[in-house]
């Protein structure tokens, strides 16, 4: 953008001193050259161009924010899924191969230098979550956007006092919350460290705050709105979800607390209410262990007795040049009644370079309901930054 600017410059100047030489050619023939000061004319011209690119440089300085940065990412992803299950009309396993790209592109603008505008946009063409039974790649964190670009979240963060607050669309009602986990996983199913429901995540319109007292406590608040265009914020129409977050992180080991309401039905005429504990401990060898459990009372259950149990138990550290880890967790929200299901998943994650990572995942997921294989699938994923 500089370069285009100094280059709009030069053709904006060129023009203003052609403009003041052509009267001096024109009057050329009535002029001795006695009456010609070069230094006096060449002193007007630098003049009016400095007045001229001085004016260019507030044009410059008014239109474009030189706190304005953007960061772009690409991922590719390939592998293969053994033991679809009875949902694609398979019940003695298969293995397809399958490929897909994500791509994003984050924009960050500051204003006061505490605060920050904060723009995603994605393109790409991976499955979505609603549809793991179609393949592994769904396990992958990548855009499912049918290739076009897309506004994936719009978010300001700004101080209060002493509150950082954060108002968006499609934005997390759990932005700020602190979840005690330092597992790094890319899978789907195990990268919430069993904080699954009570970090409150449906999108829509959402705020909070938070606040740092300073000796390694915070707390945050936060609300996500459900709702369509027309249906209002904390209305019965809108599926509201409130959610409160407390955490204590001291030098290798953090613990935190999360409590999520969230409603659920026609109207909203259910509420499911989830409280999430998680913890985890680094040690001096660099290894680092992370855990999780969550419990909700789910509204409009079967059973009136029903609770949603999830938990998880994961392990990360630096091996040779990447970051190994391995990790153990329930498969979504478990019924207690129900025949539980459980994911075992490992990964390399390995930095070819400061712009490019490798990361391998093989993982195993249960499945409960009878005639249905195991799923297996082993998967790689390439990503980019630049």
């Amino acid at each position: 953008m500089r370069k285009f600017m100094k280059l709009f410059k030069s053709l904006l100047v060129a023009p203003a001193t052609l403009g003041l030489l052509a009267p001096m050619s024109a009057t050329a023939n009535e002029v001795t050259i006695n009456d010609f000061n070069p230094a006096e004319e060449l002193a007007v011209t630098n003049s009016r161009v400095d007045g001229l690119e001085a004016r260019l440089n507030n044009f410059e300085a008014g239109s474009f924010s030189e706190t304005t940065t953007a960061s772009f990412s690409a991922d590719f992803a390939i592998g293969a899924l053994d033991g679809k299950g009875i949902s694609t009309g398979v019940t003695d396993g298969d293995e397809d191969l399958q490929a897909a790209y994500g791509f994003q592109i984050d924009l960050n603008t500051s204003f006061t230098g505490e605060d920050s505008l904060d723009i995603s946009i994605d393109a790409g063409n991976a499955p979505t979550s609603s549809s793991s039974a179609s393949g592994p790649l769904a396990e992958f964190d990548q855009n499912a956007t049918g290739d076009a670009l897309t506004v994936d979240g719009v978010s300001y963060t700004f101080p209060i006092g002493g509150l950082t607050a954060i108002v968006g669309d499609n934005t997390d009602g759990s932005a700020l919350f602190t979840t005690a986990c330092v597992y790094g996983g890319p899978s789907n199913t195990l990268d919430d460290c069993g904080n699954v429901n009570a970090g409150i995540t449906n999108g829509g319109t959402a705020f909070g705050a938070s606040y740092d007292f300073g000796n390694g406590f915070t707390a945050a608040v936060g609300y996500a709105g459900a709702g369509t265009a027309g249906e209002g914020l904390m209305t019965k129409e809108t599926l509201d979800a409130i959610a409160a977050n407390v955490a204590y992180s001291a030098d290798n080991y953090g613990l935190s607390v999360t409590y999520g309401s969230i409603e659920t039905g026609t109207n909203g005429i259910n509420e499911s209410v989830y409280t999430a504990l998680n913890g985890y401990y680094s040690f001096d060898s660099g290894l680092n262990l992370s855990a999780g459990y969550e419990i909700g009372d789910i509204g409009g259950a079967v059973a009136t007795e029903d609770e949603s149990i999830n938990y998880f138990v994961g392990v990360n550290g630096e091996v040779g040049p990447g970051e190994l880890g391995a990790a153990v967790g329930t498969s979504g929200g478990q019924l207690e009644h129900q025949t539980e299901e459980l994911m075992y998943e490992a990964y390399y994650s390995y930095p070819v370079n400061d712009g490019m990572t490798i990361t391998p995942l093989v993982f195993i997921k249960e499945q409960a309901t009878a005639g249905t294989p195991d799923q297996t699938g082993v998967m790689v994923k390439t990503s980019f930054s630049f």
